[in-house]
C-alpha cells in the first residue's frame, strides 16, 4: 500500500494520465501521429529533476511538466493540451484510492477467512454473555466470532461502494465547461483508467466522494477498535479467557518479567483514533470556495495516504492477531461459574409465566432470590429450591431443566447458518 504513494507511483500516474489524453487529442487530429509516438517514447522523469523545479516554479504540476518535457523536446508542446491542473490530479488520484480500496478489499477477505475459521472451531465454546460489564446469559466464542464476521462483511460492501463512488475522472478543463478540450478526451482517459466521467464537475471532482471513502476507512477502524477492546477485556489477568499470542524470547515490560500484554490490541485502538480524525478533516475539505480553492490538497496529501496505509497495516495486524489468538474454554467456564447459575434468571422466569403466572409476579420471585444470592452467596438453583411460593408452580425437575445449558444455546446452529450459509448478494 505505502508503494502507490511514493513520488515516483504518483508521477508515474500523472504521466498516465497525459499520455491517455494525447492519444485522445491525436485521435481528434490535434496532436500529428508522429508527435504522439515520439512523446509515448521518450516521455519520463525524475523526481530529483521535478523537486528542484518546484523550489523555484513552487507548482507542482508545473515542475512536472517541465521536467517531461525536457525528456521529450519539442513536441512536449502537446501535452496537456486544454487541460487544467486537477484534471490530472484529481484523475489520477481517483486511480490510486482506487488501486487502495482493491488492497483493502483483499484485506478485508482475508479476514473474513480467519474470522469464519475461528467461529467454526469455537461454534460450541461456551461463554458468559456480558451487558454493562455484568454476566447476562450464555453465548459461545464462535458466535462472537461469527457477529464480527457480519460486521467485517458489512465492511467490505461499504468498501466496495466507496470504491465505486470514488472511481471518477475529470478531464474538462479550467472550470469543468470543456471549453477548449473535446469531451471524448475525457471518456477515454477515464476508460482506460477504469474510471467514469464526472457527469458535472468544477476546476476539481467534488469532495463529498473523498469525504465518502475516508468515511468508510474510519467505519472500518471503528469496527476495528470495538474488537480490540473485547480482546483487551478478555485478556485481563481477573478474565483471561482469551490471549493475543506470545511469541518466543517477545518481552512485555522492562520492568516486570511476567507481563504479557495485548500489544496488538491496544496499538489498534489508538491507530483507529488517528483514522477517524482523518475522515473529519475529509470532511471539512468538502466546502471550497466557487468553482475550487486549493485548501483541500493540503489535507488530502496527508489523509488519504495515511488512512489507506493505517487500515491496511490494521487489518492485517488484526488477521494475525484472530489467526493466532489463544482461547482459554477452560477459564470461561471458571468464569460463568462465579455467579452461581444466576445467568439462567430469566429461563426461570419464562418457566413461571408458562405455569400462569403474571410476569410481574414471577420477576419479583426470581429477583428477590437472585439478590440474595448476589449478596450472601449460595447457590441460585438451590435457593430457588427452597422459595416456597416458586415451589408451589414448579417442581424441582422443572427447574432443574432451566438450568441445562443446551437451552440456552439450541439456536446456535440456526444462527451460524445466517451468517455463513446465506446466498451473498
Amino acid at each position: 500500500m505505502a508503494g502507490l504513494w511514493e513520488p515516483e507511483q504518483k508521477y508515474r500516474t500523472w504521466l498516465e494520465v497525459e499520455l491517455l489524453a494525447c492519444e485522445a487529442n491525436a485521435k481528434l487530429g490535434l496532436i500529428p501521429r508522429q508527435a504522439l509516438a515520439n512523446i509515448k517514447k521518450k516521455a519520463g522523469f525524475s523526481v530529483t529533476r521535478i523537486d528542484a523545479l518546484e523550489k523555484v516554479v513552487k507548482h507542482d504540476v508545473i515542475a512536472f511538466l517541465t521536467a517531461v518535457g525536457e525528456t521529450v523536446g519539442p513536441d512536449s508542446r502537446f501535452i496537456h493540451l486544454g487541460l487544467t491542473s486537477s484534471d490530472v490530479l484529481d484523475t489520477s488520484l481517483a486511480s490510486l484510492m482506487r488501486r487502495a480500496a482493491d488492497i483493502i478489499i483483499d484485506d478485508l477477505n482475508l479476514l473474513l477467512k480467519a474470522l469464519k475459521k475461528k467461529a467454526y472451531r469455537h461454534k460450541q465454546t461456551v461463554m458468559i454473555g456480558r451487558s454493562h460489564g455484568i454476566h447476562a446469559e450464555p453465548v459461545t466464542f464462535g458466535l462472537k466470532m461469527a457477529m464480527w464476521h457480519e460486521e467485517m462483511g458489512r465492511a467490505r460492501e461499504r468498501m466496495l461502494r466507496a470504491r465505486d463512488v470514488i472511481s471518477v475522472g475529470k478531464v474538462s478543463g479550467a472550470v469543468g465547461t470543456f471549453a477548449n478540450i473535446h469531451p471524448s478526451v475525457e471518456t477515454h482517459v477515464c476508460r482506460k483508467l477504469k474510471l467514469r466521467p464526472e457527469a458535472v464537475a468544477t476546476q476539481v471532482v467534488q469532495r463529498d466522494r473523498h469525504a465518502e471513502f475516508l468515511s468508510t476507512l474510519a467505519l472500518i477502524a471503528s469496527s476495528i477498535e470495538k474488537f480490540s477492546v473485547e480482546l483487551r477485556h478478555l485478556q485481563r489477568t481477573e478474565v483471561l479467557e482469551a490471549e493475543e499470542y506470545f511469541s518466543e524470547g517477545q518481552k512485555g515490560s522492562s520492568a516486570m518479567p511476567h507481563k504479557r500484554n495485548p500489544i496488538s490490541a491496544e496499538n489498534l485502538t489508538g491507530l483507529s483514533r488517528v483514522v477517524r480524525a482523518n475522515a473529519l478533516a475529509a470532511m471539512e475539505n468538502v466546502a471550497l470556495w466557487h468553482e475550487r480553492d486549493i485548501s483541500h490538497s493540503s489535507v488530502e496529501r496527508v489523509i488519504i495516504p495515511d488512512s489507506t496505509i493505517l487500515i491496511d497495516y490494521m487489518l492485517a495486524r488484526l488477521t494475525g492477531l484472530i489467526d493466532k489468538l489463544i482461547v482459554y474454554p477452560q477459564n470461561m467456564k471458571r468464569n460463568m461459574e462465579i455467579s452461581r447459575g444466576l445467568f439462567h434468571s430469566e429461563t426461570v422466569m419464562l418457566a413461571l409465566v408458562a405455569k400462569g403466572l403474571r410476569r410481574e409476579t414471577a420477576y419479583q420471585y426470581v429477583q428477590r432470590n437472585a439478590m440474595h444470592v448476589w449478596k450472601q452467596g449460595g447457590d441460585f438453583r438451590q435457593r430457588l429450591k427452597q422459595d416456597l411460593e416458586i415451589m408451589h408452580s414448579l417442581s424441582e425437575r422443572e427447574i432443574d431443566r432451566c438450568f441445562d445449558i443446551s437451552h440456552t444455546l439450541k439456536r446456535v446452529d440456526y444462527i451460524f447458518k445466517r451468517v455463513f450459509e446465506r446466498k451473498k448478494a
